[in-house]
């Protein structure tokens, strides 16, 4: 994984009309061996705040998938990689809400996606191509500096 790349290729993604979710993860999936592509169609579905839904910011949900795909518990009784992962997404989330005052879509952008009104407002203010750019690259960049630290620091957090 190039840590200084990450971030650029999400953005980059994003632009090109990925959901912000599949731009995150998929930026990350290559180097932990899943296919882009088939990270972009697992992650789709989390855009805009899970389906325009207005929950959890879409590139938030893609890099705590980063962060399941790299840290999670893959075999029963592996309770150290679920403790390491619960650890990882709470610094990711508090990190992005450092930063961002918030990881819930509907807060971040001041519109309510689910609600056909709102999400047409969001639309033409030009937020998904003025703020939510800005949203996936910070995620990604967080996400970078927490993976070389955890890397650093071995396998508890």
């Amino acid at each position: 994984m190039d840590a200084m790349k990450e971030h650029d290729d999400a953005r980059e993604a994003y632009e090109s009309g990925f959901t912000c979710s599949a731009s995150v993860f998929a930026a990350f999936s290559g180097g932990l061996g899943l296919d882009p592509a088939t990270a972009r169609k697992i992650a789709c579905g989390f855009g805009g705040g899970i389906s325009r839904s207005g929950n959890i910011c879409g590139a938030v949900s893609g890099a705590l998938m980063v962060i399941g795909l790299k840290y999670g518990k893959a075999v029963k009784g592996d309770d150290e990689a679920t403790k390491k992962t619960r650890a990882l997404v709470r610094e990711f989330m508090k990190r992005f809400t450092a930063r961002h005052g918030s990881v819930n879509c509907t807060q971040l952008l001041g519109y309510n996606l689910d609600d056909p009104e709102e999400y047409e407002k969001a639309r033409s203010s030009g937020l998904f191509h003025s703020l939510c750019p800005v949203l996936v690259g910070d995620a990604a960049r967080i996400l970078e500096a927490l993976l070389e630290e955890a890397d650093r620091t071995g396998p508890g957090v």
